[in-house]
């Protein structure tokens, strides 16, 4: 291989988990095999360090003592599940509490999964590797809708922010004044799309976004996407006139739309899941998306506004 070419290729760069657990028996031996697989890490001995590594670099994933002195893990996990910018870092749950209620305490209070001490770490490496990859496919899902000119925010049960996009930042600090510090006001108009299905705000300058309420996207997550209120017109979407979507493949992204599964597709339109899955291929490339996420909020915002390029082979409601 050219040693010029294979300079280019950057190094991968490490995942960091923060470890948080008082026992320093634990925090030795969980820092030496995770570095031992690669991974970057951050310790803290209670939630106050705990908070102090985050206000410093967000990590990638968190291996949490459920019992600590001060401020327990269950209350740390709460309080870290608060802040939007933080809510997405998955955090497993290290315990020796093992009765349902304090399990349950664990997923309530924001956790993905927990591990019983004493640990085996074989499988703490296993289930870390796990989230850790589930965390990086949801991010680029919801990314990936901020590459199609869209946002996305996540409310949790209470109506509050859970995790936003950095597009849907950026369309709620202009439309709330330049900061999202009064988060109540910024709370209430995305509920009230929530409750009617869609509301429009202004932006400084001039133009308007639509926040369009899209269910549920998870265990107590509803979703609600964000896109310029232009696009709310009678005409066809400049991105899906570019598309030049063969009829066939309109078909598949309006039943796509739908939340329909390959084979349910190809049971509805007599094809094959493999040319089901072509068109997509097809569809991907021609949307510049990655993922089924993407393409699909693309045809929920876009396609019912756009007769014109919706009405071959669109589905009936």
């Amino acid at each position: 291989m050219n040693p010029r070419a294979e300079s280019a290729v950057p190094a991968p760069v490490p995942r960091v988990v923060l470890v948080v657990d008082d026992a320093p028996d634990t925090l030795r031996m969980l820092c030496d095999a995770l570095a031992l697989e690669g991974y970057t890490v951050l310790v803290a001995r209670d939630a106050i360090e705990a908070v102090e590594r985050f206000e410093m670099a967000v990590p990638d994933a968190v291996l949490l003592d459920a019992i600590m002195p001060g401020q327990n893990g269950f209350a740390l996990c709460r309080q870290l599940k608060s802040v939007p910018a933080w809510a997405h870092v998955p955090v497993i749950f290290m315990t020796g509490l093992t009765e349902t209620e304090q399990i349950v305490e664990g997923f309530a209070s924001g956790g993905v999964d927990y591990v019983v001490k004493p640990l085996k770490i074989p499988e703490v490496l296993a289930r870390l590797a796990t989230h850790l990859r589930n965390a990086n496919v949801s991010r680029l899902a919801r990314e990936a809708v901020d590459v199609a000119g869209l946002g996305v925010v996540l409310l949790d049960t209470q109506g509050r922010i859970a995790w936003r996009s950095p597009q849907a930042t950026r369309w709620l600090e202009d439309a709330m004044g330049g900061s999202l510090q009064a988060p109540s006001r910024v709370q209430d108009w995305l509920y009230e799309a929530v409750q009617r299905g869609e509301t429009v705000t202004s932006l400084s300058d001039g133009s308007q976004i639509a926040a369009q309420h899209l269910g549920q996207a998870g265990p107590g997550e509803t979703m609600v996407l964000l896109r310029q209120a232009q696009r709310l017109g009678g005409t066809v979407p400049e991105r899906l006139v570019n598309a030049s979507l063969t009829p066939r493949e309109t078909e598949v992204l309006s039943w796509l739309a739908k939340g329909k599964t390959n084979r349910d597709i190809a049971d509805i339109l007599g094809m094959s899941p493999r040319t089901v899955n072509k068109h997509l291929e097809h569809i991907f490339e021609k949307l510049g998306v990655e993922t089924r996420t993407a393409a699909a909020a693309i045809a929920n915002a876009l396609l019912q506004d756009a007769p014109s390029v919706a009405a071959v082979g669109k589905p009936p409601v």
